[in-house]
C-alpha cells in the first residue's frame, strides 16, 4: 500500500452495501466507478498550501483566554505528520482541563498532551471526540494515564464499533502501529438532551446533532468565550467530505445557526472564523451539491457520469477538491435518488 492514503479512505472505505445505480433505456447496465481510482485517483497534493511539514510546526494559537487550538494541515495521513490534519486543542478552567478533539493519532495526541503540560498542571479530565473520524479520534490513547471521561456523541460508540477496527488497520499501514494507538470509546455519551460540563468557573455546553457529515457529530460551546467548536460540521478552505447525510447536513447548519456564536472553531481551516461566512460558503457547496445531483437524477445521468460533472462550479473554492468531490457526488447520489 502506498505511504500515503487519503483521509477520504479513513472516513469512508468501511464496508457497505453494493451502490445502488439508476439504470435507463440510455444506459442499461452503467460500469461501475473504480473503487480503486476513487481512493487513490488524487494522490497528487500540489495543490495543497501546508504540505511538507508537520502539524506540530503549525503551533498552537491562543484564540480566546484559556482556549488554544493547533490548526490542522490540509494534506493527506503521513509519516510525516503523524495525521495531524484535523484541528485540535484545549480548554483550561479553574479546576480543570478539557481537550477537544485529541488529535489524529496517538504520537499526535501525545504531541497535545505535552503542549498542555507546558501552559498547566491542572487535571486533564475531559477528552471531547467530535466524531468518528480517525483524525480526530486516535488521539485519545494519549490520555489514558489522565483517567479522563472520553465524551462523545451518543452514536459515537457504535460507530467506533463497526468502523474503528478497519480504521486503525488503514492507519497503521502508513504510521506503524507505535504511532497509532487504540480505539477508546467514550464514558459519556450525549443525547438530544445535550449535557453541561463545568471546569471550575467555566461551563462548556454540547449539543448533539442528527445525521449530518457523519451519524456521531457533536458540537461544543464554551460559554465563557461564546466560542462555538463545530468539529467537522464545519469545514473552511478544505473541501467538506460526506459521510452521513447531505439533506441532514444542510438541516444541522441552521441548527449552529440557532446556536448564536459570533465566532467559530471548525474541524478544518483556520483556528477561528467568523460563523456566518464560514457557514454560507459551506451551505452554498452542499445546496449545489443537492441541487446538481437532483438535476443529475431526472436527466437520467448514471452514477458515475453525475460524479463527474456534479459541483464544477465549486472547484476553485475548495482545497483538495479533486480528492472528495467525487466521493461527495456518490454519496448524495445514493441519498437523493429514491426521494
Amino acid at each position: 500500500m502506498t505511504a500515503k492514503v487519503t483521509e477520504r479512505l479513513f472516513q469512508s472505505d468501511a464496508p457497505r452495501p453494493a451502490w445502488r445505480r439508476k439504470t435507463t433505456a440510455a444506459s442499461p447496465d452503467p460500469k461501475p466507478i473504480s473503487r480503486r481510482n476513487l481512493l487513490f485517483g488524487g494522490l497528487c497534493l500540489c495543490c495543497a498550501p501546508q504540505t511538507g511539514f508537520s502539524a506540530e510546526q503549525a503551533g498552537l494559537e491562543e484564540v480566546s483566554s484559556g482556549v488554544f487550538i493547533r490548526r490542522g494541515l490540509h494534506a493527506e495521513a503521513s509519516p510525516a505528520n503523524h495525521n495531524g490534519i484535523a484541528n485540535i486543542g484545549f480548554v483550561i478552567g479553574a479546576e480543570s482541563v478539557l481537550v477537544t478533539d485529541p488529535g489524529g493519532s496517538l504520537a499526535d495526541g501525545g504531541w497535545l498532551r505535552a503542549e498542555i503540560r507546558k501552559r498547566t498542571d491542572r487535571p486533564i479530565r475531559h477528552v471531547v471526540i467530535s466524531h468518528v473520524h480517525p483524525d480526530h479520534c486516535f488521539g485519545a490513547a494519549a490520555f489514558d494515564e489522565d483517567g479522563p471521561n472520553i465524551i462523545g456523541h451518543m452514536g459515537l460508540s457504535a460507530a467506533l464499533q463497526t468502523r474503528g477496527d478497519f480504521y486503525r488497520e488503514r492507519l497503521v499501514e502508513v504510521l506503524g502501529p507505535e504511532n497509532v494507538g487504540h480505539i477508546v470509546l467514550p464514558t459519556q455519551e450525549v443525547g438530544a438532551d445535550g449535557a453541561d460540563i463545568n471546569l471550575g468557573g467555566r461551563v462548556v455546553r454540547f449539543t448533539a446533532h442528527e445525521t449530518a457529515h457523519t451519524t456521531c457529530d457533536l458540537s461544543m460551546i464554551d460559554e465563557n468565550s461564546g466560542l462555538l467548536f463545530a468539529g467537522d460540521l464545519l469545514f473552511v478552505e478544505r473541501i467538506p467530505s460526506l459521510d452521513g447525510s447531505l439533506l441532514g447536513w444542510l438541516d444541522e447548519l441552521q441548527k449552529l445557526r440557532a446556536l448564536v456564536a459570533s465566532k467559530v472553531v471548525p474541524g478544518h481551516g483556520p483556528v477561528m472564523v467568523e460563523a456566518e461566512p464560514a457557514i454560507a460558503d459551506l451551505e452554498r457547496y452542499l445546496v449545489t451539491l443537492r441541487d446538481e445531483t437532483r438535476s443529475a437524477i431526472v436527466r437520467g445521468l448514471a452514477i458515475d457520469e453525475a460524479a463527474e460533472t456534479v459541483g464544477r462550479s465549486e472547484r476553485e473554492n475548495w482545497v483538495l477538491y479533486d480528492d472528495y468531490n467525487s466521493r461527495n457526488v456518490i454519496q448524495a447520489y445514493k441519498e437523493l435518488e429514491w426521494e
